[in-house]
């Protein structure tokens, strides 16, 4: 089995566009960065959050795509996708980014980050895809349908990344909870949601209040 490792590093500034809605601003075009880049507590050096109403904070402060599956959606669309093209600041190769556990730990270079909410398509994503020359036709239903968003990830240590590091599983908590079961709870099947409690104290106030929230109603 090949070891897992970051394939790449992706930054972008945010820059106003009439398709970005509904804040107008988006950072979705990443490109991948040389060299060691800092990762600091609300994410990486060079890049921005468009939208700060519904993205970024300590919850989301870096987003991770697997290079698999980014050429399992190039199969289905006819063309290679790039690194970052779906918006992700690290592009990994070899693990399973979305049968991660929340609360996972992972150790990419001097920088230790967590698994701990999930990255829920929105129309910017679609109009992106489509301006990018993919066919976005139901482009968040059928994304959404696949159930394998990447996670976002918290930054519980400080420190520098670089395209190549070894990407090596540090923290593995104990319980069942999946980022691919996160996003099914908040997309096509919500009574997963009290599930998500099985994850402790790992799991984010937001997630957290919508899980109580349900599970206070059965």
């Amino acid at each position: 089995m090949t070891a897992a490792r970051l394939l790449s590093v992706n930054v972008a500034t945010s820059v106003t566009v009439d398709w970005a809605s509904p804040s107008g601003r988006t950072a979705i075009m990443k490109k991948p960065v040389s060299g060691p880049v800092r990762v600091e507590t609300l994410g990486i050096a060079g890049d921005q959050v468009g939208d700060t109403k519904h993205h970024g904070g300590v919850y989301q402060a870096v987003y991770a795509f697997a290079r698999e599956d980014l050429d399992v959606w190039g199969e289905r669309l006819g063309r290679t996708i790039d690194n970052g093209q779906f918006g992700e600041n690290l592009t990994t190769k070899g693990i399973d980014v979305n049968e991660a556990l929340i609360g996972e730990q992972w150790q990419i270079g001097t920088t230790t980050l967590e698994v701990i909410e999930v990255r829920i398509p929105c129309n910017t994503f679609k109009s992106w895809m489509g301006l990018s020359g993919y066919d976005n036709a139901a482009w968040v239903k059928r994304f959404t349908a696949e159930a394998r968003p990447g996670p976002y990830l918290r930054v519980a240590q400080s420190g520098e990344v670089t395209a190549g590091d070894a990407l090596t599983v540090v923290h593995r908590p104990d319980h069942d909870v999946t980022v691919s079961m996160m996003f099914k709870a908040f997309t096509t099947d919500r009574s997963l949601l009290p599930r998500l409690l099985d994850a402790g104290d790992a799991l984010p106030p937001e997630p957290r209040s919508q899980a109580e929230t349900y599970a206070a109603r059965l």
